[in-house]
């Protein structure tokens, strides 16, 4: 009998590693009731989750849960390699503290049609701190059941051990010189022992922090004394894409930018102006949040708990149809998903585009991504065109892994910008 028993401990433990194994190691959200998701560094709104080692850096995570009422939520940090893989550490090694929490912050919506409950996280904080750099993935359950996952977060822990410098230069490509944004960069590892440069460092470029648009350096073209170069003309080439679309819905009692008309009944329902195909061949500028979202309500005093949600109504003219592929909505604040929810429908008596989104009052950064049935891969280009012109941010992150090392450091990190050279 006894072995029976440990036979059945092992099989149903089995199964909930394979349960773990399939989320996502990406920013997700498995719960329809989960909205607005905030995830940043505590010294700016919005900014890129990095924090340093042994800091006092704080980051923050925010979300509404439209059932109301208060649920049991807890959380735990795992860390991972460059490519969001997990390091298979014991948590003992990468974690000081405990190795899960509860989250206990709350507050209720108030004086709002659709009532939330508004949580908040700060991390590291005195119950969870990490012990290593590197990449890490937040993980928000419920019940303390790990299967039974809210949401998950990318976050970054650097320990600055190398100098980063880097331009950007239109594309080596003559064809792609007005379209794209060539990151060149340099490292300078300085004392930083490393056994061979072209294989114990990393380094990944992200494009506005998508990490659906980044490129991973596995080796650099040239290496001058401490100085590893990538200047390769075949590498770190980007679409500089266009400014982002926006709408602002900071209050429900006025037509602000982008508002065609707004109805107040039993629930808030917004219809924005209706969008072009923006695949012009020159380019316009206009200015953008680089894809991000901020949470805003000037009809009240503290947005988190008072900002109210509404149905937008979002329509696009992108001289297509829908048996030549399909049209999505995407930003930061779906985490760029291409999924049934941000799915547009066609009209064939209109020749258009239509979706709505149940969003929350403030200022929302979105694209257009369209998948073509031919090939059925993303296309970010053909409802908004490509400029070099384009405002971007990039993101620099270098990885290092130690000979017979276990797990990959993060030790260096650098932002900039397309429109400051």
């Amino acid at each position: 009998m006894t072995n029976i028993r440990l036979i059945i401990l092992l099989l149903f433990a089995s199964i909930r590693v394979v349960a773990q194994q399939q989320i996502a190691y990406d920013n997700r959200v498995y719960q329809s009731s989960i909205k607005s998701v905030e995830f940043y560094n505590s010294t700016k709104e919005q900014s890129f989750p990095i924090i340093n080692l042994r800091s006092a850096d704080v980051l923050l995570l925010s979300f509404d849960d439209l059932r109301g009422g208060s649920q049991y939520y807890s959380y735990t940090i795992e860390h991972c390699d460059a490519e969001w893989n997990p390091s298979h550490l014991s948590p003992t090694e990468y974690l000081q503290g405990f190795t899960d929490d509860k989250i206990t912050d709350y507050r209720y919506s108030s004086g709002t049609k659709q009532k939330y409950t508004h949580y908040e996280l700060s991390l590291p904080n005195q119950n969870i701190i990490p012990k290593l750099s590197g990449n890490y993935l937040l993980k928000v359950y419920e019940d303390g059941d790990i299967n039974k996952m809210l949401l998950t977060r990318r976050f970054y822990v650097v320990d600055s051990r190398v100098s980063i410098s880097a331009d950007i230069a239109p594309s080596n490509n003559n064809l792609l010189r007005q379209a794209n944004q060539k990151i060149n960069f340099q490292i300078d590892y300085g004392s930083l022992l490393l056994q061979n440069p072209n294989t114990d460092l990393r380094a990944l470029v992200l494009q506005n922090a998508r990490t659906d648009i980044a490129q991973m350096n596995t080796r650099p073209q040239f290496i001058r004394g401490s100085q590893l170069l990538y200047t390769d003309v075949t590498t770190n080439d980007f679409p500089g894409g266009n400014e982002f679309r926006h709408f602002d819905l900071r209050s429900l009692h006025l037509n602000s930018d982008r508002i065609g008309r707004i109805y107040l009944d039993s629930t808030n329902t917004v219809m924005l102006l209706g969008d072009p195909n923006r695949n012009q061949s020159s380019y316009s500028f206009q200015y953008d949040n680089n894809g991000n979202f901020y949470i805003l309500n000037q009809d009240g005093s503290n947005p988190r708990i008072d900002a109210d949600y509404a149905h937008i109504y979002f329509s696009l003219a992108g001289n297509k149809s829908d048996s030549e592929g399909a049209a999505y909505i995407v930003g930061k604040f779906n985490d760029y998903q291409l999924n049934d929810q941000s799915k547009m429908d066609f009209d064939s008596t209109k020749g258009r585009f239509y979706n709505n989104l149940f969003l929350k009052q403030g200022v929302y950064d979105f694209q257009y991504v369209w998948v073509p049935k031919s090939k059925n891969i993303p296309d970010n280009i053909a409802l908004e065109g490509s400029y070099f012109e384009t405002e971007n941010d990039y993101q620099i992150l270098v990885y290092f892994r130690r000979p017979g090392a276990r797990w990959e450091e993060l030790v260096g990190f650098r932002q900039i910008n397309s429109a400051k050279r």
